[in-house]
């Protein structure tokens, strides 16, 4: 018997406040209510809006104020107090191990995971003007386009959306990348910038994926949430995933990791890995293919091969970089 709100009562949504997040929890509740329509009598779902540390903290780099779990932490917090019953995150934005008696329930189809360069004079990274000033808080970015164009000058450029190309208008950067993605979700058509394939800058894992987190024993929720569970897009992020925790990275590691489908029914499927000291001087990159049933341990394989090809003397100096 499929849960109803008269037996469960209101469920509750908690996401950041930001534009791109709220549409991101409506996508959410559209999803839901696409999947039960029995759950669209008014104010049956709720979307709960919780300010999180990464957002009230807007001038340092996430890694120096605790790391990218700073956008997750507080609603995290209201999912076990039980003020709201599911959370929707970025996927690139969730730490690499879950908080105890949390999972990931359901994830939507992954939106397109491309970084796009943002920039008033240039449609690539090579068309930037010499010793040009890169926004950015990322140092998956910022170490991929310095192993291109160690001449260019990097910023730090943080905020939502909307922030980020207000400074970028105002002058306090001459270029910057971020999601298509969000871009997307966002409706800024025409984009303001051009795509990057995945050769030029591969994306951070799960970027362009929409999770759904919940309380781990909550089976109720959990059967409710299954029918919008993408399973390709949950193929890719896990395996995604895999990769990071094998290479026990973190926000202050250079880290990109991509899995795609190879062929067009998604029977095998192509993972790429990079890691990278934050200057670009030194980046290393590996990849290889997966039937879709192995997809998720080719992923940890993967980071654990990347691991040991980089050697300790790499991994000790992107520990004082």
């Amino acid at each position: 018997m499929t849960l109803n709100s008269e037996q469960r009562g209101v469920l509750r949504i908690g996401t950041r406040g930001s534009r791109l997040a709220l549409i991101q929890a409506d996508s959410v509740r559209s999803a839901l209510l696409a999947a039960h329509p029995e759950w669209r009598a008014p104010g049956a779902i709720e979307i709960v809006e919780i300010r999180t540390t990464g957002d009230r903290e807007q001038d340092r780099r996430l890694a120096d104020i605790g790391g990218k779990g700073l956008f997750t932490k507080e609603i995290e917090d209201a999912l076990a107090d039980r003020r709201i019953d599911m959370a929707v995150h970025s996927m690139k934005d969730v730490e690499t191990y879950l908080r105890p008696g949390m999972a990931i329930a359901a994830l939507l189809p992954r939106e397109d995971p491309r970084d796009v360069l943002i920039a008033k004079t240039a449609s690539s990274i090579s068309e930037l003007p010499r010793g040009a000033v890169l926004g950015t808080a990322s140092l998956r970015r910022q170490s991929q386009v310095l192993a291109q164009r160690p001449d260019l000058k990097v910023r730090l450029l943080r905020g939502n959306v909307e922030t980020r190309l207000a400074k970028l208008a105002d002058g306090q950067a001459d270029a910057t990348l971020l999601a298509l993605a969000g871009l997307k979700r966002l409706g800024l058509d025409p984009l303001p910038g051009t795509p990057l394939s995945a050769d030029d800058i591969l994306p951070a894992p799960g970027q362009g994926a929409i999770g759904i987190e919940i309380r781990a024993d909550d089976a109720d929720l959990e059967a409710l949430l299954a029918a919008v569970d993408h399973a390709p897009t949950r193929l890719a992020v896990e395996a995604e995933r895999a990769c990071l925790a094998a290479l026990d990275g973190s926000c202050r590691t250079p880290i990109a990791v991509y899995a795609e489908p190879a062929d067009i029914g998604g029977d095998r499927w192509r993972i790429r890995a990079l890691l990278a000291l934050p200057d670009g001087s030194e980046i290393h990159r590996i990849e290889d293919h997966a039937d879709a049933a192995a997809a998720v341990m080719m992923g940890a394989e993967l980071g654990r091969r990347l691991k040991a090809k980089v050697g300790a003397a790499f991994l000790a100096r992107l520990e004082t970089s």
